[in-house]
């Protein structure tokens, strides 16, 4: 009949697990803590967004329309909806001019998600054309609320030179109807590390 072995570890040995599996730990913590030694740099990106959704070339264009927000329950044309999902392929320049130098393009899309005011989630993909930046992007997400004089959207990402990049983007309007699109200014934030 066979007998039964039973191996016992050292107590030494099983206490020296845990602290080993700790100090891993806090070794992939301290790598990975970009307050804690390692440099990052801060790099502002000014441009004007081409945002036009009438004329001879339209930049946006709504692929769903949504419900009214009109008070007459929708009889009357509105330019936004609740519910619209706006497509957006809007060129990013030095200046408001539209023939002012091209340094990229905005892609994404907006949902209009309020149903009392024009606010919608934006999904943007900066990618920059010319510069020191050619081929790299910055990817921004947030909350935009037409109402407001400056928006504030978050950047969750990016590309290139901006990998791992965190920050944040203003945008204003400058010169902009809701029926027609028009130029938003945009001031981007990005920190990447060194």
């Amino acid at each position: 009949m066979p007998v039964a072995r039973h191996t016992y570890m050292d107590c030494g040995k099983l206490m020296a697990f845990p602290l080993l599996c700790s100090a891993v730990l806090l070794g992939t913590a301290a790598t990975y803590n970009t307050g804690g030694g390692v440099a990052s740099s801060t790099t502002h990106l000014h441009f004007y967004m081409d945002d036009f959704y009438t004329g001879p070339n339209p930049t946006a264009l709504r692929v769903v329309s949504g419900r009214s927000l009109s008070p007459d329950n929708g009889t009357a044309t509105s330019p936004r909806q609740f519910g619209d999902i706006v497509a957006l392929n809007d060129p990013l320049t030095e200046g408001p001019d539209r023939g002012s130098a091209r340094v990229g393009t905005a892609q994404g899309f907006a949902v209009r998600v309020s149903e009392g005011g024009v606010v919608s989630d934006l999904n943007l993909h900066l990618f920059l054309e010319a510069g020191e930046y050619s081929g790299s992007s910055v990817v921004v997400n947030g909350r935009v609320d037409l109402d407001s004089a400056t928006r504030e959207s978050v950047v969750v990402g990016g590309t290139g030179r901006f990998r791992f990049a965190r920050g944040y983007m203003l945008s204003r309007d400058y010169e902009y109807d809701l029926a027609n699109g028009g130029v938003v200014e945009l001031d981007v934030y990005v920190q990447v590390q060194d």
